[in-house]
């Protein structure tokens, strides 16, 4: 009435034991990097307005984020700067590309939109996304304007591989 009298495993589970093997041992000449990844820190999210407004450094416990050239920025380490109550509070949970590139906490200016800024003002604005943003904080997304167009279709324009801290071999 043991294992041994209920006869040989059926072949379904005999390939499955035997795919299992596979996997778990290594293959001959196989490159750690290759079987084995990391955790990513975290996934890389879409942002609609309505969900980016969500990270405005109101609500205690969440998380701080602010969008600049459509890639949004995890800033809550810069709690003191972008907190509830703090200096610049106003440009979390928006797109606020402009009011960064005029340095500007007008409402008229946190916006995503970059149409009349002088060339000053997008340099300005480079230099900032570049040196400060992209060196301090992490990405944790791209605002869904970034990489759809407002209809909804794809923004064909959008490539990933332009993107900050975007590297193809991840991807694989």
């Amino acid at each position: 009435a043991g294992a041994a009298a209920r006869g040989p495993l059926p072949l379904p589970c005999l390939l499955l034991l035997l795919l299992l093997l596979l996997l778990l041992v290594p293959a001959a000449g196989a490159e750690p990097e290759l079987r084995f990844r990391p955790p990513a820190e975290a996934p890389v999210r879409l942002f609609t307005e309505p969900e980016l407004a969500r990270y405005d450094g109101h609500q205690e416990g969440q998380p701080i984020y602010l969008a600049v050239k459509g890639v949004v920025f995890d800033v809550t380490s810069g709690k003191e700067f972008y907190g509830k109550g703090a200096p610049y509070n106003a440009l979390v949970g928006r797109d606020s590309t402009r009011g960064v590139a005029k340095m500007s906490l007008d409402p008229a200016d946190l916006t995503h939109d970059t149409t009349g800024l002088t060339e000053e003002e997008l340099k300005s604005l480079d230099d900032i996304f570049n040196n400060v943003y992209k060196a301090k904080y992490p990405i944790v997304g791209y605002t869904s304007r970034r990489i759809l167009n407002e209809d909804g279709s794809p923004n064909l324009d959008f490539k990933p591989e332009d993107q900050p801290h975007f590297s193809i071999k991840d991807e694989f």
